[in-house]
């Protein structure tokens, strides 16, 4: 099934998307009706039926004792109006998720589907077979219901089970949290920056350098300098840090960020497939042309939740992996010296050779 959702999620994407549809001579050539009168159908004899529940209290000819039923169903057809429309909005609302950018296609996708209709895309008109209908059941309860091609049976959904799921923070769609903007904070908040370095909007300076406590130095308090060769004979100083006191500074805050990560386990889950499963780079991420890779490594939702405790320990340490290569890397790697001599340019052997006679004079 996880697998049948990925493909159809990615097929209805893709035609949603393209452009190719306005080329099709057949379709345009063609009616498509997407008017499914849903509150129409709905309502057709509800005047009726409240005539009749009116008229038989009037003329005392209830089928219960002091007309407790027809008056439950009077106040029950008098509220309806006003809950088809919450329902119709809820429902709105939660199928819109599957056009975010990053949605994640381990979703159902019949919710796609059921996306598709409302929003009237080409290829899901009541022309192609789709219908939906809503339902005034005799509970004073609502049913919405979706069917057509490409659904395997009905999608019927109660508008109180849907609240329920809503006032439980529960939702029919994952949504995918913006994985960058929470690292791009996160970056501001491990305490590894000077807070002069912290822009009032919250981001980084374009400049902003990891504080001199997490960079290493000599015995004399001087930098410990990587010599890297730069061609021709040259070479230049660049900063090392110390990647374990750096790890110790950051982990509590990530441990932290998982922790309220965790508390929306579908938000975890679409994370995981989305984003920090394979550990891709953020700039892989942003060209694929889907958001699926986590492949083989994908969660259900249906199955995986809720989280048992070896996978959010696995979310845990590949979300810091996906911190780290992503987002810190960037400031630990090939940073030059602020120290203007010391960014100076020079011979690559020599300096190589000054540095080999310096370790063994200090450890002689």
């Amino acid at each position: 099934m996880e697998n049948k959702n990925v493909i159809n999620n990615l097929i209805i994407k893709q035609i949603n998307k393209s452009n190719a549809i306005a080329y099709n001579k057949k379709y345009l050539a063609e009616s498509s009706d997407y008017d499914f009168k849903i509150l129409d159908n709905a309502y057709a004899d509800t005047a009726k039926l409240y005539a009749s529940l009116k008229m038989n209290i009037i003329n005392k000819k209830c089928t219960t004792p002091n007309c407790y039923f027809e008056n439950v169903r009077l106040k029950q057809l008098e509220k309806a109006p006003q809950i088809s429309i919450d329902f119709l909005q809820n429902i709105a609302a939660e199928l819109s998720t599957v056009e975010d950018p990053n949605f994640d296609v381990n979703n159902n996708y019949e919710y796609t589907v059921a996306n598709s209709i409302l929003t009237a895309k080409p290829g899901f008109s009541r022309t192609d077979g789709y219908i939906t209908a809503l339902q005034l059941n005799e509970d004073g309860s609502q049913t919405i219901i979706f069917d057509g091609p490409m659904f395997e049976s009905p999608l019927v959904i109660n508008n109180t089970a849907l609240i329920a799921l809503l006032e439980s923070d529960t939702s029919l769609v994952a949504s995918t949290p913006d994985i960058n903007k929470d690292m791009l904070r996160l970056l501001t908040e491990v305490g590894v920056f000077s807070p002069s370095d912290v822009l009032e909007n919250g981001s980084l300076k374009p400049n902003a350098r990891i504080s001199d406590e997490f960079i290493m130095t000599n015995s004399d308090g001087s930098y410990d300098y990587e010599i890297i060769e730069i061609g021709g004979g040259k070479g230049r100083n660049i900063l090392k840090f110390d990647m374990d006191k750096i790890d110790k500074k950051v982990t509590p805050f990530i441990n932290a960020e998982v922790a309220g990560l965790l508390s929306s386990e579908q938000e975890t889950v679409a994370a995981w497939n989305v984003y920090i499963a394979q550990g891709t780079s953020v700039e892989e991420d942003d060209q694929m042309a889907q958001n699926a890779n986590a492949g083989s490594k994908s969660w259900s939702y249906e199955q995986d939740l809720p989280l048992s405790q070896d996978k959010k320990v696995l979310f845990e340490s590949k979300y810091k992996d996906y911190f780290m290569n992503n987002y810190l890397k960037q400031f630990t790697t090939n940073q030059l010296p602020a120290v203007r001599e010391d960014a100076a340019v020079f011979d690559y052997a020599e300096a190589k050779q000054a540095k080999a006679d310096k370790f063994i004079k200090e450890n002689s």
